[in-house]
C-alpha cells in the first residue's frame, strides 16, 4: 500500500554540508546565497558553488531551495533580478521568502515557484489564503503552530505546509525580535542576529518585588528566561505523517557536518521504517533518540506541536550545549588497493585512537587509528584541522562518510 509520506528538509550551511546532507538522506536542502538570507555568519554559497550543490543535489534526487528571507531595504533590489536570473537558470526548485514586495518582483519576473518564510509567521487559514494569492504555493508556518493547526491550514487553503521537526528554537514570533539590534548593534531580520535571548539577564528590583522572599529576588536577578530548549521531533513523527503534512524541516544552517548527516540519517531511517511498516513500534526509536543525544543539542523539548509550549521548553542554564561526540572529519577518498584513507580534520586525534564511522544506512562501527600519516606520507603525531591526513583502510567505510569521537565523560 502507497502511504504518504513527508519530504525530509535539511540545513546547507555550504556546499560539502549540501553533499553530507543529501547523502545521507536529505530529499530536499535549503541554502543561502552571498546575499538576502537571515543566516550572513554562515558560510553561504558562491554562484558557483549554488550551481555544483544544484547539479549534485540533483543527481541525487534531492531538491534545492534558496533562502531570500530577510526583509528588504530599497538598495536591496538593485541585485535582486539578476540573481533571480541565474538561479533560475541553474534549475534552483524554489525559492523561501518572506517580504511581500519580493514575492511580487519574483512573480513578475521569474517563474520560480516561491514558498513562504517562517519569518512571516503564517498561523491561520485566512493569512495563508492572503499568501496563496500573491502567488506562494508552500507556508513554512511559524513554530508557533501545532500539528492540527498545519493540517487544517493545508485543507482549508490548499496549499503544501512544512513544520520545522527539529533544531533550535526562537523566543520570538519566528525571528521578529530587535533584542539584538540594541545590545549588539546587529539587525536580527537581516542576518544578523547575535543570540541575544541566550545571555543571562540581571532583572532589576522594582515595586513589583515587594512581599517576596529574598530567595526568590535572588533567583530572578540572573535569569536565562528567554533562551529555549531545542526542538526534537521524532516522537510525534507519526502525527505529522498522518497529517500529511508536506515537508519535515531540520533548523541549523550554522551547525557542523556531524549535526547535518547525523539528523538527516536519523529522520530518514525513522521515515523509511514507517513508509515499510506503518507504525513505530520498534526499539528503533530508543535508538534514534540515542543518536540525536550525541550531538550537540540544547535540552529537548516537542515545544508547540502538540500543545501550546510552556514554561517547561524554556532553557534556564548558562549557555552551554551537550554532545556526547566531537565531529573528528569526513572521508574525502578511499583506497582499499594502498591501504589508507584520507581523512579532512575538523578537530584534532592522534594515532592509537578509537574513532566512529557514521555510515550513509546502518550502525556505527568504530575503527582504530594505527597510524596517521600526511599525504606526503610523513608519521604524525598529532592532526591540525584544516588539513587532510591518511588512516588506515577500514571496508565498508565510503566517500563523504563523517568520523566522530567519543567525549570522555
Amino acid at each position: 500500500m502507497s502511504r504518504f509520506m513527508p519530504e525530509l528538509l535539511a540545513p546547507a550551511g555550504s556546499l560539502d554540508k549540501l553533499i553530507v546532507a543529501v547523502l545521507y538522506g536529505a530529499d530536499a536542502v535549503y541554502l543561502g546565497g552571498q546575499k538576502f538570507g537571515l543566516r550572513q555568519a554562515a558560510e553561504n554559497f558562491t554562484r558557483e558553488e549554488l550551481k555544483e550543490g544544484v547539479d549534485f543535489a540533483h543527481q541525487h534526487n534531492s531538491k534545492v531551495f534558496v533562502v531570500l528571507n530577510s526583509y528588504f531595504h530599497q538598495k536591496d533590489f538593485d541585485s535582486l533580478k539578476d540573481f533571480l536570473l541565474y538561479i533560475e537558470s541553474i534549475k534552483v526548485d524554489a525559492v523561501i521568502v518572506s517580504d511581500p514586495g519580493v514575492i511580487q518582483f519574483i512573480s513578475e519576473h521569474t517563474n520560480l515557484e516561491i514558498h513562504l518564510s517562517t519569518q512571516a509567521s503564517c498561523l491561520n487559514v485566512r493569512a495563508a489564503k492572503l499568501w496563496k494569492s500573491l502567488g506562494v504555493t508552500r507556508v513554512v508556518l511559524g513554530r508557533e503552530a501545532s500539528i492540527e493547526d498545519a493540517a487544517r491550514i493545508k485543507k482549508e487553503a490548499g496549499l503544501e505546509v512544512e513544520m520545522f521537526v527539529h533544531g533550535s528554537m526562537c523566543m520570538a514570533y519566528s525571528g521578529h525580535c530587535v533584542i539584538s539590534n540594541y545590545t549588539q548593534g546587529r539587525d536580527s531580520n537581516r542576518g544578523g542576529c547575535a543570540h541575544s535571548c541566550r545571555f543571562e539577564y540581571s532583572l532589576s528590583k522594582d515595586s513589583a518585588d515587594k512581599g517576596k522572599d529574598k530567595e526568590d529576588l535572588e533567583k530572578r536577578k540572573h535569569s536565562f528566561f528567554m533562551s529555549s530548549k531545542d526542538l526534537e521531533g521524532i516522537r510525534v513523527l507519526d502525527k505529522f505523517i498522518e497529517s500529511e503534512i508536506d515537508s519535515l524541516k531540520v533548523e541549523g544552517r550554522m551547525k557542523s557536518h556531524l549535526y547535518a548527516g547525523t539528523i538527516s540519517k536519523v529522520y530518514r531511517e525513522a521515515l523509511d521504517y514507517y513508509e515499510e511498516n506503518g507504525h513505530f513500534l520498534s526499539d528503533n526509536m530508543s535508538n534514534w533518540e540515542s543518536e540525536l543525544r550525541k550531538i550537540t543539542h540544547r535540552a529537548y523539548t516537542e515545544a508547540s506541536l502538540i500543545s501550546p509550549a510552556d514554561d517547561s521548553s524554556i532553557y534556564d542554564e548558562r549557555e552551554h550545549e551537550d554532545g556526547l561526540y566531537t565531529s573528528i572529519g569526513s572521508i574525502r577518498e578511499v583506497s582499499k588497493s594502498h591501504g589508507f584513507m584520507l581523512l579532512e580534520v575538523k578537530s584534532y586525534f592522534h594515532p592509537g585512537e578509537i574513532l566512529e564511522v557514521l555510515p550513509f544506512k546502518g550502525v556505527p562501527f568504530e575503527i582504530e587509528v594505527t597510524f596517521v600519516k600526511s599525504v606526503s606520507d610523513k608519521n604524525l603525531e598529532k592532526t591540525k584541522p584544516g588539513t587532510l591526513v591518511k588512516i588506515p583502510y577500514y571496508e565498508g567505510v565510503e566517500r563523504f562518510n563523517l568520523v566522530r569521537r567519543r567525549n570522555l565523560q
